[in-house]
């Protein structure tokens, strides 16, 4: 191996988060430079930090095809993340480069890092591109060392991946068989249609599926524009609006207003949040989609308010009605139209079985994909277990509340992310048993992890405390995976999102996996079922 280590890093598009994250990012470098020098190696930045641009980041593919023009391509190649990134700014360059790679990402979930790193692992993974990963709080621990160390030397960093097995060891019982059989076959027999509005999200190259890889399932795209959203929410009249809202407010749903819309959450962001759901709905209708994901990120932020009051909405059964444009026919009627945050295709596709799977097993089939977003010990019923911070920006139903809706608020969004405004879908999961699940690619062919998960209650101020280091305005879960640790689940989990589903207890827990795992099966996706406690 070359001695002089090169380190890069990738960052937002937008040049609000770049400049507001950059302090972080500077000292996860500094920390992963001063240890590598300690191991006696040399290490150089690839690209400088601009003082014209207040940060240091690849903050575009254009700037990341240039940056590796100027980087010898059998040079060592690290790449710190301590931040939410955009896969697509580095993925021309990684592509070809013939030095070993490691990703690194700082165990934080302040802008959030792990998040970043998973993005940028799955997209690797999908593109066949070979890397070694770690995570650190401080990067002086030994397991970052040690796997440094190995690195260094010209080792690939292996991980602990004996959490994962086959489908093929385990026996499914017969009603889980039949009901995933039979689903599978019905979908491929009848087909269904994902609404995207406006593919590629934020660099997520890896929430991508092939069209062949999708339509060997039965499912297909129906490739919609952002511009056609926003033109049919502008037809949207002020008094359908009104009426959503007024919906949510008899059901007790709180919004923290204010009267500055460039810091605060305002009655009219919340109108256009309202026009958006019923917007989304009659498109969805009049194409006839089964599942719809909304980009927003990139286009749609700099036209209307955030549409996660939307996408929660969309995916809870109870929701505030919305009438056909013509016919006067209540849209989607007693069911919930599945959304998939951010145009994550593999989470539309799961989002899709899950609420077919737990629609016939009689289950609340609500289901959402979340944020990885970080995760600490702490001592839950007396027993220390490591709790996961799951979050996303909105897209959570209120099913998966405690209190419901009446547990709900909306608070305006960051604004570094969030120019326009807006207020998300805030509550905190109930605690209870959950299935959950990542679709995604690698090798040319789709393929699933499938798991068992307990939602736990924490205490209000550990709750708002991790709130507080995360992001406090999005939803949040706390997780704990069964017979999954932090770093199996960081090794081998090929996304920055995570799809869950509850159900009613865990005799049923165990009946709702096996069917999804059959479905998967049948669909010709490659199933792998993870940890412990799944009753197989």
């Amino acid at each position: 191996m070359p001695d002089t280590v090169v380190l890069i890093a990738s960052g937002d598009l937008r040049l609000s988060a770049n400049q507001k994250c950059w302090p972080a990012q500077a000292r996860a470098e500094e920390a992963v430079m001063n240890a590598i020098r300690r191991e006696g190696r040399e290490v150089r930045r690839g690209h400088p930090c601009l003082a014209e641009k207040g940060h240091g980041f690849i903050d575009s593919q254009k700037y990341g095809m240039e940056v590796f023009r100027r980087i010898p391509p059998e040079a060592p190649l690290v790449v710190v993340e301590a931040v939410w990134q955009y896969s697509h700014h580095l993925l021309a360059g990684l592509y070809t480069h013939r030095g070993p790679i490691l990703t690194v990402a700082n165990w934080s979930g302040e802008w959030p890092g792990l998040v970043g790193l998973l993005n940028l692992n799955a997209s690797l993974t999908k593109a066949g591109v070979a890397y070694s990963s770690l995570w650190s709080v401080d990067f002086t621990d030994e397991f970052f060392l040690d796997g440094l160390r190995r690195w260094l030397a010209g080792e690939a960093v292996a991980h602990d991946l004996s959490h994962v097995h086959p489908l093929a060891e385990f026996r499914l019982p017969q009603k889980a068989e039949e009901t995933g059989t039979r689903l599978a076959r019905e979908l491929r027999r009848d087909k269904a249609i994902l609404g995207i509005f406006d593919e590629g999200c934020m660099g997520m190259y890896n929430a991508i599926i092939p069209d062949e890889l999708l339509h060997a399932t039965g499912v297909f795209k129906e490739r919609l524009s952002q511009s056609a959203l926003y033109a049919e929410m502008r037809q949207v009249p002020d008094e359908e609006a009104r009426a959503v809202r007024e919906w949510l407010d008899g059901r007790g749903m709180r919004f923290a207003t204010g009267p500055d819309p460039e810091t605060d959450l305002t009655d009219g962001q919340i109108l256009d949040q309202c026009r958006i759901y019923i917007a989304a709905l009659r498109i969805a209708d009049d194409f006839g989609c089964d599942a719809i994901g909304i980009q927003y990120q990139q286009g749609l932020k700099d036209l209307a308010p955030a549409s996660d009051l939307a996408e929660g909405l969309l995916n809870n059964v109870d929701r505030p009605p919305v009438r056909a444009r013509n016919n006067g026919c209540i849209l989607y009627e007693g069911s919930a139209l599945p959304h998939f945050n951010e145009v994550d295709e593999c989470a539309g596709l799961d989002a899709l079985a899950t609420n077919r799977v737990w629609t016939a097993l009689g289950y609340d089939p609500e289901t959402t994909l979340h944020d990885v977003r970080y995760g600490e010990a702490y001592r839950v019923n007396g027993r220390e277990e490591f709790v996961w911070v799951l979050e996303i920006s909105g897209a959570a139903p209120a099913a998966h509340f405690t209190g419901g809706y009446a547990g709900a608020v909306s608070e305006r969004q960051p604004p570094m992310y969030f120019r326009l405004g807006g207020g998300s879908l805030k509550g905190i999961s109930k605690p209870g048993e959950v299935v959950w699940s990542r679709i995604f690619v690698a090798g040319g062919a789709l393929r699933a992890d499938v798991g068992r998960a307990r939602a736990v209650a924490l205490p209000r101020e550990e709750t708002e405390r991790r709130w507080r280091i995360t992001t406090p305005q999005w939803p949040i879960m706390h997780a704990v995976l069964e017979g999954v640790t932090r770093d199996q689940l960081m090794a081998r989990h090929k996304s920055n999102h995570i799809q869950v589903a509850y159900a009613p207890d865990r005799a049923a827990a165990g009946l709702a996996l096996a069917a999804k795992a059959a479905m998967f099966r049948e669909m010709g996706i490659d199933v792998s079922i993870c940890g412990t406690g799944h009753g197989l």
